[in-house]
């Protein structure tokens, strides 16, 4: 399966990061299979660069996928977002962009009340994440090729 990940550098060597944000599904290198998306997460930056993987997975990962915004999900981003560690070498699902963020943002601080959550969280373009959270699970990636946008 071909993968993007966008950048403002060539990435031939992805690593597993842990930023000082949190991130819907915690530390990782995070890779989407729609080249759009990842263009748009490319274009935040002055020099864009799309960078193409081969994906294939390993035998023996420990994987958790969510095929669309879940009660799983959220609670899910919510823990991830609180900084809570979990044991999942690749995890996958929808994304929380910048205004579903704000939205997540509102039920954990108690603004809006889960319902509230559901009745706002409606996206207008489908959106979807991979991350590799352990060094193990980049092993499933190659490097293709780098293309500045």
């Amino acid at each position: 399966m071909e993968i993007y990940h966008g950048s403002n550098v060539c990435i031939q060597m992805p690593e597993v990061r842990t930023d000082k944000y949190a991130k819907d599904f915690g530390g990782g290198f995070y890779c989407t299979v729609m080249r759009q998306q990842a263009e748009r997460w490319a274009g935040r930056y002055r020099t864009s660069v799309l960078n193409v993987y081969d994906f294939h997975l390993a035998d023996g990962l420990k994987v958790l996928t969510f095929k669309e915004m879940s009660e799983e999900w959220l609670d899910f981003v919510v823990d991830c977002r609180a900084w809570k560690v979990h044991d999942y070498d690749i995890v996958e699902g929808p994304m929380a962009d910048d205004q579903i963020y704000n939205y997540v943002a509102d039920y954990i601080s108690g603004t809006i009340t889960r319902e509230q959550f559901w009745a706002l969280a409606r996206f207008k373009y489908p959106t979807h994440q991979i991350a590799f959270c352990t060094a193990r699970s980049l092993d499933c990636l190659t490097f293709r090729e780098a293309i500045e946008l």
